[in-house]
């Protein structure tokens, strides 16, 4: 074969992988929006990004209630043009959408419905936390703003980025670790041989989950207290020798019984309960923390009902597995 001919073929073999992997789409150019549930033309094939224009111009629509050109232009950096022609696809789906000549805007009317997917509520209240952690933008959420809002202060718990590069890597190669660990059961801190094989955070704090060398048993250990890491050898054991990480529970959860029915409603409004009962799986490793989080660690008439607003429906099932499951 000619060099020249391999050139062009690998020139075309080098331009078929890019149009899958460039950032740009970040999916293979014939992937589809789902069909809408409402009228309008279905479009056979959409590339990744100008589904993601799509998607916010629904987000918008069905959060604030209007969108306009700049909003695209500003949140993905396309020109004016373009802007008008996503907006114009999404209005041949989507029906009840109105457009506000003085305020340039277009404006959604009160039974507009969105087409393309549910609205995430969790999506977009969990992105309010990153937002005051400095972690994300506010230009960078759902909707490109933030309303006013504020979080219960939380100390921040401090890891040290050695110490979690040296944990992440010691899971990645199955190695043991040798660190310094401040145990709160020992005056002064001690070396310990663990075994890491996952992270874990309790709600509040980050541990490394690990097999303990000196105790022979599964324990969590709290980055903060983590200190000179070293790789040693190969770990002695894994995640699949970790029986508490791989057993899971379910904690069946109900409304309290001393509460009033309309309150007990709205009890199981808010936590998604089915016929007054709430299904949560979790990890038996975790189940210490879990209960604390839902202040169940604690026998139902423990707090009034008024503040302890759930009980465990299955609490002799979960107290024997807390029997036998660490605290951490």
């Amino acid at each position: 074969m000619a060099p020249e001919t391999r050139i062009k073929r690998r020139r075309e073999s080098r331009a078929q992988q890019d149009a899958f992997t460039r950032p740009e789409t970040g999916r293979a150019s014939n992937e589809s929006v789902r069909p809408p549930r409402g009228p309008g033309p279905r479009e056979s094939s959409l590339r990744w990004s100008v589904e993601r224009r799509l998607v916010f111009i629904e987000e918008r629509l069905f959060w604030v209630g209007e969108v306009n050109r700049l909003d695209l232009v500003r949140r993905f950096g396309v020109s004016m043009s373009q802007a008008s022609a996503d907006i114009a696809r999404y209005l041949a789906r989507a029906p009840l959408i109105t457009y506000d000549k003085s305020a340039k805007r277009y404006v959604a009317e009160e039974a507009f419905r969105p087409v393309l997917a549910a609205p995430d509520a969790g999506r977009l209240l969990g992105e309010l936390p990153l937002v005051e952690l400095g972690v994300l933008a506010a230009e960078d959420t759902l909707l490109g703003l933030v309303p006013p809002f504020s979080t219960a202060p939380v100390p921040v718990r401090a890891v040290d980025a050695f110490a979690l590069r040296a944990v992440l890597r010691a899971i990645r190669e199955r190695r043991a670790l040798d660190i310094l660990y401040q145990s709160m059961s020992r005056p002064e801190p001690a070396r310990r041989r663990i075994d890491p094989h996952a992270l874990v955070h309790d709600g509040f704090r980050w541990h490394a989950r690990a097999f303990d060398h000196e105790t022979e048993s599964f324990r969590d250990f709290v980055f903060g207290r983590i200190a000179k890491p070293k790789l040693a050898d190969s770990a002695r054991a894994g995640p699949e020798d970790d029986r508490d990480w791989q057993a899971f529970l379910a904690l069946k959860i109900a409304p309290h019984p001393k509460l009033t029915p309309a309150q007990a409603r709205a009890i199981a409004l808010d936590y998604g309960m089915k016929g007054g009962v709430a299904v949560i799986r979790v990890r038996r490793a975790v189940l210490f923390y879990a209960l604390r989080r839902l202040g169940l660690d604690v026998p139902e008439n423990t707090r009034p009902p008024q503040e302890q607003h759930i009980v465990l429906l299955n609490r002799a099932e979960i107290e024997a597995a807390r029997a036998a499951a660490p605290e951490g």
